[in-house]
């Protein structure tokens, strides 16, 4: 069972950013579910972060015309306000600081984004590919970089639908859940093309390219297919070289 957080009352700090929050049974129709890891290495301290902003985001409607700005709902990341020290990158490595580990909350918003229609207005891929992948279940490129208070994420509602935003913590994974008020006419799926790793002098570089593919939900035939963003990342760890293209 959902771990439900408690939740505040003040939404905005502009007229035009103004989302309300509104029961879960108003909206029956589930757009897209995920969740992540909590703890990895270096990470413990994020948990906390998570925790507040999630209680700025859980349960938040996103109704026609609308724009949910990460920053404008959760807020600065201070100490007065509950948050704490977590993972940051600086310079090319993991260090703490005040709000770390707040991408991960970017994370799932934009993943769940890329599952629906919302339009996804401002969105900054990470520059840096830090770590080998260990598990990884999401294509490389499909997170986002936040921070406060000018590297920002914002989706807008372009269709005649409103949609519902749930977040939570359990005691292993952030968990997020978009619903919307009437049955979806479309799925989406995310596909990954031309992924490679290469050397350009003497840093290795890592590319893709991710599409939005958007289904019809009764047929099952595919409608159309977008570029969402190509990814070039400076790679920071060693690379077998059997693995790098010229």
């Amino acid at each position: 069972m959902k771990s439900r957080i408690a939740l505040k009352t003040t939404q905005t700090r502009r007229p035009e950013y103004r989302l309300f929050r509104a029961p879960e049974a108003l909206f029956p129709f589930r757009v897209h579910k995920h969740h992540s890891v909590l703890r990895r290495r270096l990470q413990e301290l994020k948990v906390q972060n998570l925790r507040r902003a999630a209680e700025e985001l859980d349960g938040l409607s996103i109704a026609p015309g609308q724009v949910l700005s990460y920053w404008k709902q959760v807020g600065r990341p201070s100490v007065r306000r509950g948050f704490t020290t977590g993972m940051l990158i600086s310079d090319g490595r993991p260090i703490e600081g005040q709000g770390g580990g707040l991408c991960q909350m970017a994370n799932l918003l934009y993943w769940m984004a890329l599952h629906s229609p919302l339009t996804v207005t401002e969105h900054h891929h990470h520059s840096l590919d830090l770590f080998p992948d260990s598990g990884r279940v999401l294509p490389f490129g499909s997170g986002a970089s936040v921070f406060y208070n000018y590297v920002d994420l914002q989706l807008r509602n372009d269709t005649p639908d409103t949609f519902r935003l749930s977040v939570w913590l359990d005691d292993t994974s952030l968990h997020g859940e978009l619903r919307v008020n009437r049955e979806p006419l479309h799925t989406y799926r995310i596909t990954e093309e031309d992924h490679r790793f290469y050397r350009r002098g003497t840093q290795v570089y890592r590319t893709n390219r991710l599409y939005q593919v958007q289904i019809d939900r009764r047929t099952g035939n595919q409608l159309g297919k977008r570029l969402v963003t190509f990814n070039a990342s400076r790679v920071l760890y060693e690379v077998d070289a059997a693995r790098l293209e010229s």
